[in-house]
């Protein structure tokens, strides 16, 4: 179930709001547990006992490390290996398969969300390793897993970042006002804008449109996977909001980045940050001489890009973010800091953009015909392009800055009223509403 269907937004959420501020606070969470399971089960419900496997496991073994020291070691790797070997299993088996020649009987289905709940439950129970409070309680636990704002696609939830929430949070009507603001905003982002620009880009795939077609298309792809990302963030921040949940932001305006450093920093915050808690320092992250940094960088970006995909693309699109992170670290940061800000912006834009060509094409002849075309020199006659596409991409680039979110706010409520309404007639009105992270 989209966020960004009738479904939800006429059905699903109305009926659950309704309910949830209807039943007494104690039973506010086993509701949400249940609705959870709802809003998953709607697309495929025999996955949902997979996830609360995953929650019951990564429970027990919170509670056996905090009760048991004896045993807290094994119990913090049985979980560990339950938990991904499932993600390995639906996620990388037919890959590992294919480089190894062999044919599966049949095609792995990869369960929705089965990348964020993961890592998720490996937080918790690494975090009560660490020190953390065990959560003695199935149905908070599982709640906070299977939270369905930010189930199927994020933002990566630690559970310390709601572990209180869970039990001690208050609604206020302020709060929830501020969340129907958020949502809405990342309502319009997802259907307005990024749906926009995937159709300009599917208009270019497959043409002849020489070299500057082949840029205005992998700027608009470069847009829609921002905006159908961050809109969707927005989405669930929001809806966290309304139920009482403050969650962490996911996306700070990458595209005004400087250098490929920052814009990893900006850019989905909470794998980023997942990332360097609970890989990059545990290998020792830059302590350990700039020969380790490199080769924990290395393995960071490894597991990086397979965590996007079972893909050769993937693979390529980590190792390409890694030997950038790498040049910038060992050679071009003194000379990247005394740049113009619009020679290291563009710079940045540069390279990500090219970053998410090798993101999109899983096909290596496709990417290599996209390459080619991009750096051809070539006209086709695409002025007619230029025309359709640069307006829409104008308006693209400045609401993915601060100057659209400043303009969003002078705009105020009624804005935001017209905005949904825009969103709305736009949903009902054209099929094509496709969200780029359901298939992570």
């Amino acid at each position: 179930m989209l966020f960004s269907s009738a479904t939800f937004l006429f059905l699903y959420l109305p009926v659950v709001i309704g309910i949830y501020y209807a039943v007494p606070r104690k039973a506010r969470n086993a509701f949400l547990l249940v609705a959870n399971l709802v809003f998953y089960g709607w697309g495929e419900w025999e996955y949902a006992f997979l996830m609360l496997a995953c929650a019951l496991v990564n429970q027990v073994a919170g509670m056996i490390i905090e009760a048991k020291p004896r045993y807290r070691k094994a119990a913090l790797v049985g979980a560990l290996a339950l938990s991904l070997g499932s993600l390995g299993y639906f996620k990388y088996a037919g890959f590992i398969a294919r480089l190894l020649g062999l044919n599966l009987a049949a095609q792995i289905h990869l369960p929705l969300g089965i990348s964020f709940y993961t890592f998720q439950a490996l937080s918790y129970t690494i975090d009560v390793y660490r020190g953390t409070k065990a959560q003695r309680s199935f149905v908070n636990f599982a709640g906070y897993l299977t939270l369905f704002p930010q189930l199927v696609a994020g933002p990566i939830v630690r559970y310390s970042d709601v572990d209180d929430q869970l039990e001690n949070r208050r609604e206020t009507v302020s709060q929830f006002a501020d969340g129907v603001r958020r949502f809405v905003l990342g309502f319009a982002k997802k259907i307005l804008l990024a749906n926009a620009f995937g159709k300009m880009w599917v208009l270019v795939q497959g043409t002849d449109v020489g070299a500057l077609g082949a840029w205005l298309g992998a700027l608009a792809y470069t847009l829609q996977i921002y905006f159908d990302f961050a809109g969707y963030s927005d989405m669930a921040i929001g809806l966290g909001r309304m139920f009482g949940f403050e969650f962490l932001e996911n996306f700070n305006f990458p595209y005004i980045s400087r250098s490929i450093t920052e814009f990893w920093r900006r850019w989905h915050m909470s794998l980023s940050t997942w990332f360097r808690d609970y890989l990059y320092i545990p290998l020792g992250g830059s302590r350990k001489g700039r020969a380790r940094t490199i080769v924990n960088l290395l393995i960071v970006w490894l597991a990086t890009g397979l965590w996007h995909g079972a893909s050769e693309n993937f693979v390529l699109w980590g190792l390409y973010y890694f030997v950038l992170l790498v040049l910038e670290k060992t050679l071009l940061r003194r000379a990247l800091a005394h740049l113009p800000g619009w020679c290291a912006h563009g710079y940045a834009l540069f390279f990500v953009v090219l970053g998410w060509m090798l993101f999109y094409f899983e096909s290596l002849p496709a990417l290599g015909a996209q390459l080619s075309q991009m750096f051809s020199l070539r006209y086709a006659g695409e002025g007619w392009l230029v025309l359709r596409c640069l307006p829409m991409l104008a308006i693209g680039g400045i609401c993915s800055t601060p100057w659209g979110a400043r303009l969003v706010r002078k705009g105020g409520d009624v804005g935001l009223a017209i905005l949904f309404l825009l969103g709305v007639a736009a949903m009902v009105s054209d099929s094509y509403n496709p969200f780029l992270y359901f298939r992570f």
